[in-house]
């Protein structure tokens, strides 16, 4: 070898340099990659991110206006009219969560499939049926003209900022829909896709068609059950002690005392009802993406709205200033639903930069994104809080079919019938008849319950009910059908009582804002700066004619109809109680003499009991203050635990591990705290107690509604003798018996999810929320799923708890239903009053603002909002100036 060649191949790399070279330019290519597309992601996320400072000018606006963000993106809007002010709120609504309003129409019209797939499409018939888009679409039509100028103005604030983006720089979720389903476009606001929200508000707070609809299957299957057998039961005694009575002996009611105020001249009756016809069509479309399956079409229904779940309901309440340090009312409020990312609610202030009667509005609260306004909060004068009512306001009957036609008093009359078409993108159009009685629309055969029902109606019919006429020769292939009689079917007056509560000045405004708020039916607590306190019950409430309501009715006998609605000026109101405070928390509004029948189906009240309880604790040691409220609304006392941790302590455990769990018990305060492993072990033995008395049995019941079991199952425990001690299918004979293999599975089952060191458990991560986008949280993707999830997230609190957080007996006992948000109002000072709800302002996944409340939610933190002018611009972090074109 020569020189030369010695000299190239020492100067040639070895093969190991030449393998690191290579791996490099290999990692670095990657990592090339991966930043390019990592800056692509960014890029795609961040396009859609809000302009908030500035300037923009916008086609619409008379003048300029005004958005100031604090340091949570909160917006306070301020503007020189009516139009500018709802035009603004529109145009930021859209700038935070077009998707979410986007999602909620689609929802609302029945048109879910148009977005999401073939997998919606019978949710879409259902909600189609409803025909919630129909009915919002007739109330814009009766409004008056100013408030139907509010819509339009907030309609074409939405506009103007779809005129300004499109796809994925409206929201990161349009990108994901666009691999998808690349031909969806949004569609212009119209002010009915706002009004129809209220449709959906008030499914979720629907009332008792749930408990109603579970009794009759359970009396169906109870009498199938003993006929099987050959023996005789007694559904209506067994109905009875599972649904028990409201304890009016232990807990409270709303109102105990009804207040004389003067009549207040509503001016209008309610609107009667008229069978809907639509000639819309609905659209549908098919993706790839897979929706998670539920087992039913209005379960799947609540997936998308809200369910009417363990826990939803709500707290609120209000104390005078002669129990409070400053003087001066405060007001509490924590709304209870279905958990949901973003967060239901969107806080903001409405402002107008001279408030005089053309322009009446400095109100703030909370609002829903696609609705003008604000719900809950308050203005400069008054504040007010809602609850959901828990009166009966829906009704199932079962209907005699034939044909066209059905039976009504002895005669045949048609049916109302309407056909619309359902599009699937990507997949065949389906036609879809939507049949009505006098009702309401016909349901079954839409869904499994309701179909069930028809299948076989007589157990389940109202006791006492009369057998139909037999039909005439001929015409005796009757079929029998269920339809739903549904207040919030009949065209209303909510989406103007929103703004008649924002510009309330004294109670008489309050009341009449109340009179015009019918559905869905809410207890309405009031505060104002005079000193003065209040609740009014407010609502379109049935009067019915024979039955009750708590179990269907016979829809061929007239007698059994709707007669009427209760006179608003008959409802409960309560104004200045010598008590000094009013609690609210879904329990009985008034006892059972008051003239007219309002439910059976209350929330129990312990939830309600427990708050009085405090208030008067607290008020008895020294004067209330705000913070005292905050306290009372994070009370995470279990009291079905108190009664089990009594009833533990004389039960005999043969196992030593199992004693030191129960040990836990003995000191428990009953507090369902994150880090107490006694809170961990009473839930988990609670839930395993409830199953095996009730649903590990041949014939199973129904074991939803903590609440209705804290009743039952504490009316057990004071009679050992009760049967349902009793279980032959998992060989329990009585009560200590049951109890004691209930502590030992309940031992079993915390060790495998938690170990075996009793005093390392605790509730907090057995109970966590995972924060689930309403949409393609649920795609069963899971890189999807993770751009858009959040936690999950240690929570105290449980079911029937003042801090009400929801869990399902027998599925998890991860949080379901949440208090949405947490308001505490100082009458004395609006900026001292403290606000938090479970998310954040942003529903943009990776905004800043799109979480950023949630870990002050989960430990109740609640900080204070700006409400005057000087605080507001102190707190100001970003101003937006929206300018008219030129």
């Amino acid at each position: 070898m020569t020189d030369s060649q010695e000299s190239a191949v020492s100067a040639r790399p070895s093969l190991g340099a030449r393998i690191g070279r290579i791996s490099f330019l290999v990692v670095a290519g990657i990592v090339v990659i991966a930043v390019a597309a990592a800056f692509f992601v960014t890029w795609t996320i961040q396009r859609s991110f809000p302009q908030t400072s500035g300037t923009v000018e916008l086609d619409g606006l008379k003048a300029e206006v005004t958005v100031q963000r604090d340091d949570r993106g909160i917006p306070t809007i301020t503007a020189d009219s009516t139009d500018d002010l709802f035009y603004a709120e529109g145009f930021v609504h859209a700038q935070d969560r077009f998707f979410e309003m986007d999602f909620r129409r689609h929802v609302t019209a029945g048109r879910v499939a148009e977005m999401f797939g073939e997998s919606q499409a019978a949710t879409d018939a259902f909600l189609r049926t409803l025909g919630w888009r129909t009915v919002a679409e007739a109330e814009v039509e009766a409004m008056d003209d100013t408030t139907r100028g509010y819509y339009e103005a907030y309609a074409d604030g939405v506009n103007a900022y779809l005129a300004t983006r499109s796809g994925a720089e409206l929201s990161l979720e349009y990108a994901v829909l666009g691999i998808q389903n690349p031909d969806y476009a949004p569609e212009p606001w119209e002010p009915a896709d706002s009004v129809a929200w209220l449709k959906a508000m008030a499914w979720d707070l629907r009332g008792n068609i749930e408990d109603e609809t579970e009794r009759s299957l359970l009396a169906a299957e109870l009498k199938a059950g003993a006929d099987e057998a050959g023996e005789a039961v007694d559904t209506g005694e067994v109905l009875a002690k599972l649904y028990p009575d409201y304890p009016f002996d232990e807990n409270p009611v709303i109102v105990p005392k009804i207040s004389t105020v003067p009549a207040l001249d509503t001016g209008a009756e309610p609107a009667a009802y008229t069978p809907s016809e639509s000639d819309g069509e609905i659209q549908q479309a098919t993706t790839t993406i897979e929706w998670q399956e539920t087992s039913s079409v209005i379960e799947a229904a609540s997936e998308l709205v809200g369910d009417v779940g363990e826990g939803i309901g709500s707290n609120s309440w209000v104390v005078s200033g002669d129990l409070t340090e400053t003087g001066m009312p405060l007001l509490a409020n924590d709304p209870h639903l279905g958990a949901s990312l973003p967060s239901v609610w969107y806080q903001v202030q409405l402002k107008c930069s001279t408030v005089n009667d053309a322009c009446p509005f400095d109100v703030g609260g909370f609002s829903f994104s696609g609705l003008p306004g604000i719900v809950i909060g308050h203005n400069q004068h008054v504040a007010w809080g809602f609850t959901n009512l828990t009166t009966d306001v829906t009704d199932l009957y079962v209907e005699r079919v034939v044909g066209d036609e059905y039976w009504r008093d002895g005669a045949l009359v048609p049916l109302e019938q309407s056909t619309e078409t359902i599009k699937v993108a990507g997949g065949e159009d389906i036609e879809l008849t939507i049949r009505s009685t006098v009702h309401g629309p016909i349901i079954s055969g839409l869904t499994d319950d309701f179909t069930a029902i028809a299948d076989d109606p007589e157990p389940a019919l109202a006791e006492g009910t009369e057998a139909p006429a037999a039909p005439p020769v001929g015409q005796d292939d009757a079929e029998y059908a269920v339809s739903l009689r549904w207040t919030a079917l009949d065209p209303g007056t909510t989406a103007t009582a929103i703004f008649a509560l924002s510009t309330a000045q004294d109670f008489d405004d309050f009341r009449y804002a109340a009179s015009l708020f019918d559905v869905p039916a809410q207890n309405l607590i009031y505060a104002d700066t005079e000193g003065n306190i209040g609740y009014q019950t407010p609502g379109r409430l049935p009067i019915r004619g024979a039955g009750d309501g708590w179990m269907p009715q016979p829809g061929w006998d007239s007698s059994y109809d709707w007669t009427g609605y209760i006179p608003f000026d008959e409802l409960p109101v309560s104004y200045n109680p010598t008590s000094g405070y009013i609690v609210t928390a879904n329990n009985a509004i008034v006892t059972d003499d008051y003239a007219f029948f309002l439910s059976r189906d209350w929330d129990y009240g312990y939830r309600a009991a427990r708050i009085a309880h405090l208030i008067e604790r607290r008020a008895a040691a020294a004067p209330l203050t705000a913070q005292d409220m905050r306290d009372i609304q994070m009370d995470d006392e279990m009291w079905i635990g108190t009664q089990l941790a009594t009833a533990m302590a004389d039960v005999d455990v043969s196992r030593a591990d199992v004693q030191s769990a129960v040990d836990l018990l003995l000191p428990w305060d009953g507090q369902n705290t994150v880090s107490s492993p006694a809170a961990a072990y009473a839930n988990v033995l609670w839930s395993n107690l409830v199953q095996n008395i009730f649903g590990e049995r041949e014939q199973p019941l129904p074991i939803d509604g903590q609440g209705r079991l804290f009743t039952v199952v504490a009316d057990m425990l004071d009679d050992p003798t009760d049967p349902l001690w009793s279980n032959p299918q998992i060989d329990v004979d009585g009560m200590e018996a049951m109890l004691a293999l209930s502590a030992e599975e309940a031992y079993d089952e915390l060790v495998t999810l938690q170990g075996d060191v009793p005093t390392r458990w605790n509730w907090g991560d057995l109970h966590a929320i995972t924060l689930t986008s309403d949409t393609l949280g649920t795609s069963g993707i899971a890189p999807v799923e993770a751009l858009f999830n959040r936690g999950p997230y240690p929570v105290g609190g449980g079911a029937s708890v003042v801090n009400a957080t929801g869990w399902e007996l027998g599925v998890s006992y991860a949080t379901t239903t949440v208090p949405s948000m947490r308001m505490v109002i100082d009458l004395s000072d609006f900026d001292a009053s403290t606000w938090n709800h479970l998310t954040g302002a942003s529903g943009h996944a990776f905004h800043e603002h799109y979480t950023d409340q949630t870990a002050d939610w989960t430990v109740g933190l609640q900080k204070p909002w700006a409400y005057s002018a000087k605080a507001v611009d102190a707190s100001e972090v970003d101003t937006l100036i929206l300018s008219p074109t030129g």
